[in-house]
């Protein structure tokens, strides 16, 4: 951690040192500063720079402008590429990989899109156009066709020469691909397997034939999911004739799974999700974003207003019930909170699915119970010394706790299962487990929980 803010610490020091450079001109200085850096802290410094993208951008050797060029956001660029001119432009895409081309493209305005396509070699464009087909939620839609293939017949005297001629452009050599005549996907071998194997042996007698693949339409975010449980630097991806069209990196699942866990949380407290960062995205945008949510909770909360209406005379009959609505509400909005985080995480990481939904049911009885009879014995207690004796207040009388203590039972009770079984309902059903989440919960609970306090109320205190 500290090292992280040093670096931070010392980008911010670096920058006040380019921007000097820029207004003295001094832009040999300014390129022996950037080149040792890494891409993305010469990406993050550029995004401060503003305008002065483009000219810190020359000055940077090709190979390592593409990779800063990923590293940007689309904004910058989109400013970049209306700078270039056709000649720099070409020599881009040429240094890039081709999903990270494929994910400027789906980034890019039509009339930017046009013209890097216009600028790439016809095999590129070819596989730009095969890749954007695939529906945007699928591994096809993340994969390159940047791999190494060889043939079961080769020897490995033949596989290291095949390497040598194509792999400089393909994103990774580590793992190569062993297909057949039709392009099926029979194995796999590592660089370290080659290394050690003698020239004359096989490929076929010493690959693996133990294949963990993905197709082209499965979910994006089970592809990142496997790729993170088993550990790998690379998934095969193959169509439904099992013939190898690509593979996804361990980045691109990365990314993935960052997209995932940023759509989780925005939906999770109520927002529509955006692909833009916050400080960049327009007030307008984020109103519209944020008031549907707020809209349909609002309507929804009509019926806590039903409910109090409805059990008005109540009220007024024992007015002290009153000051413990907040207090129920919130315990039970946060105990239906924490159910459903832990199961829209187990949902996300696949520990559980619709069929485990009772073991889920019973777990979450019995934790609720637990947790609703300490707080309710917390309660009891805090009443009677607080509300009771410190603060002089007669009309909390034993019977008034014993209400509220049960209530706070079954509300932690009836929350803790609604909490952990609507994400589970949610999935099934087709939709996002995490649009089941705190305010959604919250507003189901509050009802829930108004309804067991009046009825408690009614049976023990006879109002």
């Amino acid at each position: 951690m500290h090292a992280v803010s040093a670096l931070e610490g010392e980008l911010g020091d670096l920058l006040e040192t380019i921007e000097e450079c820029l207004e003295q001109k001094e832009y040999a200085r300014l390129r022996d500063l950037l080149v040792p850096l890494e891409a993305a802290d010469i990406a993050m410094l550029c995004t401060a720079l503003g305008e002065k993208v483009p000219l810190v951008f020359r000055l940077l050797p090709k190979e390592l402008a593409a990779e800063v060029f990923v590293e940007l956001d689309s904004d910058e660029q989109e400013l970049l590429i209306q700078s270039f001119s056709n000649t720099e432009l070409k020599e881009v895409l040429d240094e890039l990989y081709l999903d990270d081309t494929v994910d400027i493209v789906e980034e890019m305005p039509a009339n930017v899109v046009k013209r890097i396509l216009r600028h790439c070699d016809p095999e590129m464009r070819k596989s730009i156009n095969e890749i954007l087909k695939y529906p945007e939620d699928s591994t096809g839609s993340i994969m390159t066709m940047e791999f190494v293939d060889l043939k079961q017949t080769m020897t490995v005297e033949a596989a290291f020469k095949r390497i040598r001629r194509t792999g400089l452009d393909k994103e990774t050599i580590n793992i190569c691909y062993v297909i057949d005549e039709q392009r099926h996907l029979i194995g796999l071998l590592s660089i370290r397997t080659l290394v050690l194997a003698d020239e004359d042996d096989v490929i076929g007698d010493i690959m693996q034939t133990n294949i963990i693949s993905v197709h082209t339409l499965d979910d994006k975010e089970t592809t990142a999911l496997a790729l993170s449980k088993y550990g790998f630097l690379a998934l095969p991806v193959v169509d439904t004739e099992n013939r190898l069209v690509g593979i996804v990196t361990v980045d691109d699942a990365m990314d993935v799974l960052q997209e995932e866990a940023t759509e989780d949380i925005e939906l999770m407290a109520a927002i529509l999700p955006s692909d833009k960062p916050y400080l960049k995205t327009g007030v307008f945008e984020t109103w519209k974003a944020r008031t549907p949510w707020l809209l349909v909770l609002m309507l929804s909360a009509t019926f806590t207003g039903i409910i109090l209406t409805h059990f008005e005379n109540a009220l007024s009959a024992c007015a002290v019930l009153t000051a413990f609505i907040p207090m129920l509400s919130g315990t039970g909005g946060n105990s239906g909170t924490q159910a459903s985080t832990a199961v829209i995480r187990a949902l996300s990481l696949g520990e559980v699915r619709f069929s485990d939904l009772m073991r889920v049911l019973w777990k979450e009885f019995r934790v609720s119970l637990c947790c609703g009879i300490c707080l309710a014995a917390a309660n009891f207690v805090k009443m009677m010394l607080v509300d009771r004796i410190l603060m002089n207040n007669p009309a909390v009388t034993p019977w008034v706790a014993l209400v509220v203590c049960c209530t706070l039972v079954g509300t932690v009770l009836c929350a803790k299962l609604v909490g952990c079984s609507l994400p589970i309902l949610a999935e099934k059903i087709g939709f996002d487990p995490a649009v089941m989440a705190s305010p959604f919960i919250s507003t189901i609970v509050d009802s829930i929980s108004l309804l067991i306090y009046f009825r408690f109320a009614t049976l023990i205190l006879g109002i």
